[in-house]
């Protein structure tokens, strides 16, 4: 069972930049299309970004487009997020997941199998 380690969150302000990281265990972390999702107070949790397992293919839902960049480093089994422009709206716990099959897009979460634990990102107005 791969185990998948968020870091990188914190508090930062409105229109401020933070990397999050997520590390993962294996020898097949470059096998597998990776996201990223996050879930507010109150909130079910949505998809943020995803990656395919080679990182030619990104993708990133309409509230995050043009601030968020997904990439992946397969020699450190890492995928990031950097977060620029942030907004108060963004305030989540954000999760990192691995796709539950190999050398395919996943656009849907019930495609992730594998979850971190989650790193909390705070957004000061």
């Amino acid at each position: 069972q791969v185990q998948l380690v968020e870091s990188g969150g914190g508090l930062v302000q409105v229109g401020g930049s933070l990397r999050l990281s997520c590390a993962a265990s294996g020898r097949t972390f470059s096998n597998y299309a990776m996201g990223w999702f996050r879930q507010a107070p109150g909130k079910e949790r949505e998809f943020v970004a995803g990656i395919s397992w080679s990182g030619r293919d990104t993708y990133y839902a309409d509230s995050v487009k043009g601030r968020f960049t997904i990439s992946r480093d397969n020699a450190k089994n890492t995928v990031y997020l950097q977060m620029n422009i942030l907004k108060p709206d963004d305030t989540a716990v954000y999760y990192c997941a691995r796709d539950r099959s190999a050398y395919r897009l996943a656009y849907r979460e019930a495609d992730y199998g594998s979850w971190g634990q989650g790193t909390q990102v705070t957004v000061s107005s």
